[in-house]
């Protein structure tokens, strides 16, 4: 891309955090330049930076921005963590930074505000470089749930305007391409706000993947004409069981997946992964505004005044998922067991999916 998701500005050009506005792709690549936590806040809830890996990244370096104004830095992590409640990224990354910037400031006798900030940005760097790392380890992880050409659908927008690096499921996409197994991806356009043909389909075409975008109705037709070898999503957050919540539309893709027997594959960080949520129903979902809905690029599409169920998410439950990809293994199945393994360290991959092996997934 011509300029990265998120960028720190270190003084005397900032301190500030520009993000590139995934709210005017693909039309312009335009910049907003965050200079206080309620400019980075109201960014996040209008989604100019999005993506649950990004969020945690965006949430470091807005306590970064907030040690280096002076600020609150308390009330600055408060305000950042809650700016958007599904995506568990978010305050992951900001208590990373929080935690990072109280043990600078202990033992310090001489400018510990200034010494703590530094502290507060080197942490948030390392969480956006642990990030790229993880992209890259699931991108070869993913890679071995491929079939030679393959043709898989995803669901929204997950790749490196979401991470560090080049994405989450997305990543996984770009190595099965360079391996020469991918076919054909199709991209849902992910209403009400269009992240798949706005977003995907704006990275697919710079990697230069064969893809076509579909209505998400679409997709039931698809698969029902065995079109789809594999469905690959990413997740804002993943609860204790292994229950996913990702963007609304996932669940019906995971009952169609499970109904037409094709694999159902959620790649996502460690982060991504809240062992303090036990299932599903614990999982906060995040209600939009209703003019997302009634109109479309600000051209209503209702009469006024039309109310709108608009939930930002939706929650799959693990009896639908075939596998969760993280940067430290495959957890096959999802549950409460695989998930503990994976976030205490170690995984086991196991081997490639053929089509001869789906039946077993499903039994």
């Amino acid at each position: 891309m011509e300029a990265p998701a998120l960028r720190w500005l270190d003084p005397p050009g900032g301190p500030a955090i520009a993000l590139l506005d995934q709210t005017r792709l693909p039309a312009e690549e335009a910049i907003v330049t965050c200079t206080d936590v309620p400019g980075l806040v109201d960014a996040i809830r209008r989604l100019v930076v999005r993506g649950a890996p990004m969020l945690g990244v965006a949430g470091a370096f807005g306590v970064a921005l907030a040690a280096y104004r002076g600020d609150d830095v308390a009330a600055a992590a408060a305000s950042i963590e809650s700016a958007r409640p599904t995506a568990v990224n978010l305050g992951w990354g900001v208590r990373r930074a929080f935690a990072a910037y109280r043990q600078a400031l202990q033992g310090q006798s001489q400018d510990p505000e200034r010494v703590a900030a530094r502290a507060v940005v080197a942490e948030a760097r390392s969480i956006a470089a642990q990030d790229a790392a993880a992209s890259a380890s699931m991108a070869r992880h993913g890679l071995a749930l491929i079939p030679p050409g393959a043709r898989v659908l995803t669901h929204c927008n997950t790749g490196a305007l979401v991470s560090g690096g080049e994405g989450t499921a997305f990543a996984v996409i770009l190595a099965a391409h360079r391996a020469g197994r991918l076919a054909k991806l199709w991209i849902d356009e992910t209403r009400p706000l269009l992240q798949g043909s706005r977003l995907t389909a704006y990275e697919a075409r710079r990697a230069g993947l064969p893809h076509a975008v579909l209505a998400d109705s679409a997709a039931a037709s698809l698969l029902a004409a065995g079109a789809v070898d594999i469905i690959l999503t990413g997740a804002d957050r993943i609860a204790a069981d292994g229950s996913v919540a990702n963007k609304v539309g996932t669940y019906s893709l995971a009952v169609l997946a499970r109904h037409h027997r094709v694999p159902f594959v959620v790649v996502a960080p460690v982060s991504t992964i809240d062992l303090d949520t036990p299932d599903g129903a614990g999982i906060e979902v995040e209600q939009r505004p209703a003019d997302e809905v009634t109109s479309v690029s600000g051209v209503p599409v209702a009469p006024a005044g039309t109310p709108a169920y608009n939930p930002a998410f939706d929650v799959t439950p693990p009896s639908l998922i075939t596998a969760i990809v993280t940067e430290r293994g495959i957890a096959r199945p999802p549950a409460a067991g695989t998930l503990r393994v994976l976030t205490a360290g170690s995984g086991k991959v196991e081997g490639p999916l053929a089509a001869a092996h789906v039946e077993r997934w499903w039994s």
